[in-house]
């Protein structure tokens, strides 16, 4: 029985993330498959804010490895170096591989364990809660998606958004931007283009915030909603040093694997792929990974490898519960559409059926 289970070949995937999570579910019983993350549960990214304004829905967003990947073996500690055949970890660890997938996506250093993750979320839900004013500081996704779910659940509190562009969500069109602005307005939220705030100047004691016109923003607590850095710096140490483009993104063909490499793929946000960096794309990206290194543990040829198409220019920004911005590769779209598609239930039960875990 070992020597058989020998043949279905060591797979390697760092990072237990949207990409990673459902990669080492889809691979689980045609391979010997490692999971290495610094944490022992998968975290639904796109619900963090509203489980902010509402804990209890962390319950449902935050699924341990162990109930979706149960043939394999997790290895709880974070990567430090790549070699030809193995992975190091943190702790001294060696990770043998024949395939390796690297799915590390942003640098966001999160609790290990899912009651301390939930924790997080009570806390700044107490921290909202007990506020009467609200800072956000950026107006990228994160920042107007958070205000939204803030003036929702709590339409009595001052909430300040302050973004150094010249408009809200820059990564889509105009006509997007300019409607999710109107929506933020109509809910008396106070937005500040143009203008940043020195956060090196500001500590979680503060209650005034000057920006960089001279602007004093009077608040009890405040939010940092500007983007969050690729967790890829650490491969300029291994031997994938050369696959890193200037933004620090890696490299992959139309396989997905990573150019130069024939054993090593890169999924989700971590890659240089000309898209949207959204879930579902990293959900796809997983997909096609799994079915190629299936054809290639079974011996296929090259040329029986699926080639990945890059997604559509689509996606939806959720404003609260019943409304919402959407681009469409046409169209900008808003109101209670985008809110259907997204906002409702921010796919978390779709999210769970697909992982395979109860509803």
């Amino acid at each position: 029985m070992a020597e058989a289970a020998n043949h279905r070949g060591n797979v390697v995937v760092i990072g237990g993330g949207v990409a990673g999570s459902l990669l080492a579910k889809s691979l689980q019983f045609d391979s010997n498959i490692v999971l290495i993350d610094p944490k022992e549960y998968f975290d639904i990214p796109w619900t963090d804010l509203r489980s902010m304004v509402e804990p209890t829905l962390a319950e449902k967003t935050l699924i341990k490895h162990s109930e979706y990947f149960s043939n394999g073996t997790i290895v709880n500690s974070r990567a430090i170096d790549i070699t030809a055949t193995e992975v190091l970890t943190e702790e001294g660890g060696v990770v043998p591989y024949d395939y390796l997938v690297v799915a590390t996506g942003h640098d966001v250093h999160l609790p290990r364990n899912k009651t301390d993750r939930l924790g997080q979320f009570k806390q700044d839900y107490e921290k909202i809660k007990s506020s009467s004013s609200i800072l956000i500081i950026g107006g990228g996704r994160t920042g107007v998606e958070l205000a939204g779910e803030i003036v929702t659940v709590f339409p009595d509190k001052k909430v300040t958004l302050v973004h150094k562009g010249e408009r809200l969500l820059e990564f889509i069109g105009l006509k997007a931007s300019t409607k999710a602005l109107k929506w933020l307005k109509s809910k008396k939220v106070e937005v500040l283009l143009g203008q940043t705030v020195d956060l090196d100047s500001v500590s979680e004691r503060s209650r005034e915030f000057k920006t960089s016109a001279g602007t004093t923003v009077s608040a009890d607590c405040y939010f940092v909603c500007i983007g969050k850095p690729l967790s890829s710096a650490w491969l300029r140490d291994t031997i994938l040093k050369d696959s890193l483009d200037e933004h620090g993104r890696v490299k992959v063909d139309d396989k997905l694997r990573v150019r130069g490499q024939d054993k090593i793929f890169a999924i989700g946000d971590i890659t240089d792929v000309k898209e949207f960096k959204l879930g579902y794309l990293a959900q796809k990206h997983a997909t096609l990974v799994a079915k190629n290194i299936k054809l290639l543990l079974k011996g296929e040829k090259e040329s029986s490898l699926a080639p990945y198409k890059p997604g559509s220019a689509m996606t939806f920004v959720s404003l609260g519960r019943k409304s919402g911005v959407g681009q469409l590769p046409f169209m900008t779209v808003s109101g209670c559409f985008p809110a259907m598609f997204k906002s409702k239930d921010l796919f978390i039960g779709w999210t769970r059926k697909l992982m395979g875990v109860d509803p």
